[in-house]
């Protein structure tokens, strides 16, 4: 299931890429328009600055802003960053693999085979999906 903090965060995006002019938001206009607690908006508007999605500019007129163009902003990235693993399980996970502990054999192993196949099915829809197709979904 999807973490609030990756539907937020998602949502907060969105709401920043549809911004014509591509002046910096106010934390209090995305938490407002799309009903998230400041603070907690704050927090994640916050990683994805650190992570390279986001500018940000204090002052009048500040708030956060795109680095990058909203076509050019995949999803699997953003959910990397915000909720981890795409991966159910770590022993299909691309980028974060463990063996798991209980399991003797991977290749007869009747759950990672299935994982293995929800995954590129993941991947694959969000990897065909932007910020932009995101954004202008409305």
């Amino acid at each position: 299931m999807l973490s609030k903090k990756t539907k937020y965060g998602i949502k907060a995006l969105a709401y920043i890429a549809r911004k014509k002019d591509r002046k910096p938001v106010q934390t209090s206009e995305i938490s407002e328009s799309e009903n998230i607690s400041q603070k907690f908006l704050e927090s994640i508007l916050l990683e994805l600055r650190k992570s390279g999605f986001l500018g940000s500019k204090k002052g009048k007129g500040g708030g956060y802003y795109l680095i990058k163009e909203p076509e050019e902003i995949k999803m699997t990235a953003v959910i990397r960053v915000l909720e981890g693993p795409i991966a159910m399980v770590p022993c299909v996970s691309l980028n974060y693999y463990e063996k798991c502990d209980d399991c003797p054999d991977e290749n007869t192993c009747a759950v990672h085979k299935l994982m293995i196949q929800v995954r590129d099915a993941s991947l694959n829809i969000l990897g065909e999906n932007t910020l932009r197709d995101i954004a202008t979904s409305q």
